[in-house]
């Protein structure tokens, strides 16, 4: 399954890293970038099996659903140390 994220987003994901759609954990198996028009597409994509699509709403989702992401909250730890590390640097 793939799917578009914004640009805010897709600096928290990561290829093997994990994300949670619609309060489904997964395990993220691509990840690209497009252009289309004049704006860069992000884009990830997960693998399904039969189980989690016979269990969840994922099974039912049709092209263009819109869907609720939560990114990996150890990518934003990481983002959040190393801004403050910076900060201590330029005193």
């Amino acid at each position: 399954m793939r799917l578009a994220l914004s640009e805010q987003l897709a600096r928290y994901v990561v290829e093997k890293g994990s994300i949670t759609i619609d309060g489904v954990s997964l395990t993220v198996s691509a990840l690209g970038q497009g252009v289309t028009g004049d704006d860069a597409q992000h884009w990830f994509e997960v693998s399904l099996i039969p189980t989690t699509l016979e269990l969840t709403n994922l099974g039912g989702a049709e092209p263009g659903t819109v869907v609720n992401l939560e990114v990996d909250i150890v990518a934003k730890y990481v983002e959040r140390l190393t801004g403050f590390a910076g900060r201590e640097e330029e005193k």
